[in-house]
């Protein structure tokens, strides 16, 4: 393992070379200096710690459902969260389920040894692509088992190549490798790696939570309550970038059966502006609405973060942004309403999508055409996007489950 040591070195020495420039890499300098301080100030030496690693925010909301049902059904534990990316830490630095949360230093044989005098879990949990080598090697030698949850393997990774023995020489050393699909267990299978269970993804089980603890939003509650009386559909377009609405909104502008409920992933000024600058029909921020006016408008720009995954829930149609860019946003919060989603052409690299296309409640569209003739069908064939939305709605219902099987193998 000396190129991999090597590698992380030079990672860790090119982070700290460019932190002075670059925020993210800052960031992650200074976190990883109050990791210790962090551990020493609150690792109670009495208590039975699991502990979880996630890279970033993604892999954080795969782990959420596990932690939060350990907590429930196993109280005596407490946990301890590590994150490797800044986006994951800094948004849930405050996350009260867990009991401490630090970020995980580089993979360094000295840090390694540093980190688990100081913690000494009873066991740990890797999310989905976290294969750091020196830190589950030595959790194996000392008897401290380590799994891997809702992990995916593709023939292109590391493992499944003639000089990747060292790191499948680490897949052993889990005490159960939990993957999403039977491809990914067939996989490992052809390198005899073994200690491998199929359980699915995780995120399931996370939307259907998101579903029912989803909040009564008055503003969209009164919005959706205008546009049935006047037999008119709601599109919720969310986590959207430039090129999403320039497709969405000139449909918009020319169809007047339609309201639109628009969340743009980025919410700052100039963003925002650019979406009026587009909108032909009235409009008005969510921050400035007041409830009882809110029929005076045909579409809410929501201008705040932390509602989306509560307002797919008035609308028939949903469109998930990003798809035009390096890849779509989180389509499952979506479909778990029983709405059809629609979504741009990059979305080869996320398995739910493809599969949701399959079942028949998702639809990837290329250009303005393409979605204005679906949103053209939807509209004029009400029984099609009925079909479609149960569809949608059936797929996450029928991959949920997927804690209680981890659970049974964490075996606590």
């Amino acid at each position: 393992m000396i190129l991999y040591n090597l590698g992380i070195y030079l990672y860790a020495f090119i982070v700290r070379i460019i932190s002075p420039f670059h925020k993210k890499a800052r960031k992650m300098i200074v976190g990883h200096k109050q990791t210790y301080k962090i551990l020493r100030e609150q690792v109670d030496p009495k208590a039975d710690y699991i502990w979880f690693h996630a890279a970033s925010l993604g892999e954080f909301e795969q782990g959420r459902p596990i932690i939060e049902e350990i907590k429930r059904e196993h109280p005596e534990y407490k946990v301890l969260l590590t994150f490797f990316s800044p986006s994951g830490y800094e948004v849930r630095k405050d996350y009260a389920v867990a009991d401490i949360v630090c970020y995980l230093p580089f993979d360094k044989k000295r840090n390694v040894k540093k980190f688990l005098k100081l913690i000494q879990p009873k066991k740990v949990v890797f999310i989905k692509y976290e294969f750091w080598y020196n830190f589950v090697t030595t959790l194996h030698k000392r008897n401290i088992p380590v799994y891997m949850v809702s992990a995916v393997f593709r023939p292109s990774q590391v493992f499944f190549k003639w000089y990747g023995w060292n790191m499948r020489k680490l897949l052993r050393s889990y005490e159960c490798i939990c993957v999403q699909d039977e491809n990914s267990r067939e996989l490992l299978k052809s390198i005899n790696v073994t200690n491998v269970e199929v359980c699915g993804d995780t995120r399931f089980d996370r939307v259907l939570d998101i579903q029912k603890q989803a909040k009564d939003l008055k503003i969209a509650q009164y919005f959706a309550q205008k546009a049935q009386s006047e037999n008119e559909k709601i599109i919720v377009a969310g986590s959207t970038w430039p090129k999403d609405e320039d497709v969405i909104i000139p449909y918009f502008n020319i169809t007047t059966d339609v309201k639109l409920i628009i969340a743009p992933h980025e919410i700052d000024e100039a963003h925002l502006k650019y979406i009026e600058g587009l909108l032909e029909r009235p409009y008005i921020r969510y921050s400035q609405v007041i409830p009882e006016a809110v029929a005076d408008y045909d579409c809410i720009i929501i201008d705040n973060f932390g509602l989306l995954s509560s307002l797919y829930r008035y609308g028939q149609i949903a469109y998930v942004g990003g798809g035009f860019g390096v890849g779509i946003h989180n389509v499952l919060e979506a479909a778990v309403y029983d709405i059809p989603v629609i979504f741009g052409p990059n979305f080869k690299k996320f398995r739910e999508a493809q599969h949701l296309i399959e079942e028949g409640g998702g639809y990837s569209i290329s250009d303005y055409q393409a979605f204005r003739g679906l949103m053209d069908e939807f509209l004029d064939y009400g029984h099609i996007l009925n079909v479609a939305g149960k569809h949608a709605g059936n797929y996450v219902r029928s991959n949920g489950g997927v804690v209680a099987k981890v659970m049974n193998i964490l075996k606590l």
